[in-house]
């Protein structure tokens, strides 16, 4: 495994106070959210995700501090890009990740590549590339979130998956979404995350784009356990006809 930099992270504005929100909260990230996650079974989630869905050449954006490493190793997946703006985000992956190839459960010789970088501008990422693009938890913390759902379509092969294990604002549930909204912004302050985002507007911004083939809702309708494929062939074929 290997770690890239990118330099100084391109991030301004808004941007810049998230990424150093990540920055400051990532030694102790883990730890903070893990026992979380094990009592809502977000760890069955990401496992179920990943071991279903996950193969060949994948790119994760939004990596954080790796979280989803482990999971790789019983999957199809053979090299893992693994993008994260925050510096000190991507040196936890990368550790994650040193330690994973290491371990028994890393036998399939895997190879995991942390790189610096903006999710919502892959520029240095080709059309069509991957076999697999993954967010887990990513779309509550961009500034743009729209942005780096295109991008994630773009860099995926027609034929690939866009696998999203994501949170936002229940539908189902009033009391729940109220008690999000009523908290949202002392929450985004702590951790960088909006966790009372509309996901459903989000993805109507880029139907045209993203086709949902799974669609699965926990935890009272906040999480959202989605598996989707480009549209890049079905709009080729309406832009031949036009």
């Amino acid at each position: 495994c290997s770690c890239l930099g990118t330099g100084a992270a391109a991030a301004t504005g808004a941007d810049y106070r998230r990424v150093q929100q990540f920055s400051n909260i990532a030694s102790c990230y883990d730890n903070a959210i893990g026992t979380d996650e094990f009592f809502m079974g977000i760890n069955l989630l990401r496992r179920v995700l990943l071991s279903w869905h996950a193969k060949g050449t994948v790119l994760e954006v939004g990596a954080g501090t790796g979280r989803n490493i482990p999971y790789y190793l019983s999957t199809k997946a053979k090299r893992i890009l693994m993008v994260e703006l925050s510096e000190n985000m991507c040196e936890q992956a990368q550790t994650k990740a040193q330690e994973a190839v290491k371990s028994p459960s890393g036998r399939n010789n895997q190879q995991f590549i942390v790189k610096q970088g903006d999710s919502s501008a892959l520029d240095f990422l080709p059309d069509q590339t991957f076999d697999t693009v993954v967010d887990t938890f990513g779309l509550c913390s961009y500034q743009d979130p729209v942005k780096v759902l295109k991008e994630m379509v773009r860099v995926c092969k027609p034929d690939g998956k866009i696998l999203l294990l994501e949170h936002g604002r229940s539908k189902s549930w009033q009391w729940i979404t109220d008690h999000l909204d009523k908290y949202a912004e002392e929450h985004a302050l702590k951790w960088g995350c909006v966790w009372n985002r509309d996901l459903d507007a989000l993805f109507e911004q880029v139907n045209e784009d993203l086709e949902i083939k799974v669609l699965n809702t926990w935890h009272f309708g906040t999480t959202y356990y989605m598996v989707c494929t480009p549209k890049i062939i079905e709009r080729k074929q309406q832009q031949q006809q036009q």
